[in-house]
């Protein structure tokens, strides 16, 4: 058996478009998880004109998910951070402020997009910084982060049902210590900037965390809970995401790269953070906030 899910932003997903895609593909009875936001039909089989459909309703600003009944609800949430779980790149706000922006933020978008090694880039854009106050950090914090909208809800949500929520960032960990605590995370990784004398040295702390540090840190963890990548729901938008995306049990690519997004298989375009409750068969009503 196979759950379809249609999602979209609130007030924005038509109940014809739900009863009609269900009569098409022979389904169950349409679940609505959320009025006008996301419904939910099972079926027997994984329909053969599936992205055929996806593209068309990726055009009305719906996004369609099928996938497996059985398991679907996850036991470990591991997210990425930056254009995940934040709207903004850290190091691109970072270097806005030291004078680099338009250097780095080139380098980024091409590095998200798998056009670059992850730890060159790293190392590059990092070197930019040399020579910045420490404070940097905190401005940045303060002025210029915002959290992406359903967040606090899927990591609250999750863990109030029994899971388990790991931060695993390739961005650093002056940031993932913030926004873990602000989320509500169990736990933390990222990358280390060197500080001397309250000034950034341009290094970063080795070994540097990028997509392999990601799938390792998804094996260490469901091996302590005694779980497996099978109980994985991971979310990310770039590149150095893949790894992790492709082993866990649910890889969500949100609001993804190009590249990245041809690789997965579950495509969030068009909903916030909550559709992966929703994915998971969660209703609005029974989200937790923290």
């Amino acid at each position: 058996m196979f759950i379809v899910s249609l999602i979209a932003a609130p007030g924005a997903l038509e109940p014809e478009l739900v009863h009609g895609l269900r009569n098409a593909w022979g389904g169950g009875d349409a679940l609505w998880l959320s009025p006008d936001e996301a419904a939910e039909f099972a079926i027997a089989e994984v329909p053969a004109n599936q992205w055929d459909v996806w593209a068309d309703v990726q055009a009305r600003g719906v996004d369609l998910v099928v996938q497996a009944a059985e398991g679907r609800r996850k036991h470990v949430l591991l997210a990425d951070m930056d254009s995940t779980m934040i709207r903004q790149e850290c190091i691109d706000e970072l270097a806005e402020l030291a004078g680099v922006g338009e250097q780095v933020r080139a380098t980024t978008a091409r590095a998200m997009n798998g056009e670059l090694d992850f730890e060159e880039a790293v190392i590059e854009r990092v070197g930019l910084l040399r020579g910045q106050p420490e404070g940097i950090i905190a401005d940045v914090l303060a002025t210029r982060i915002t959290l992406t909208p359903g967040g606090a809800e899927l990591v609250a949500t999750m863990r109030a049902n029994g899971g388990y929520a790991a931060l695993v960032s390739g961005g650093f960990t002056a940031f993932t210590q913030h926004v873990g605590e602000t989320l509500g995370f169990d736990e933390n990784r990222a990358n280390g900037l060197t500080v001397e004398n309250g000034v950034l040295t341009g290094e970063v702390a080795r070994p540097i965390l990028g997509r392999d540090a990601k799938v390792a840190a998804m094996t260490e963890i469901t091996d302590r809970l005694n779980l497996s990548p099978s109980d994985v729901l991971a979310v990310g938008d770039g590149a150095n995401d893949l790894g992790m995306l492709a082993r866990a049990g649910t890889g969500v690519a949100l609001h993804a790269k190009p590249a990245v997004a041809a690789e997965c298989d579950v495509r969030v375009n068009h909903g916030d953070l909550t559709a992966l409750l929703y994915l998971q068969g969660y209703s609005r009503d029974a989200f937790v906030t923290k």
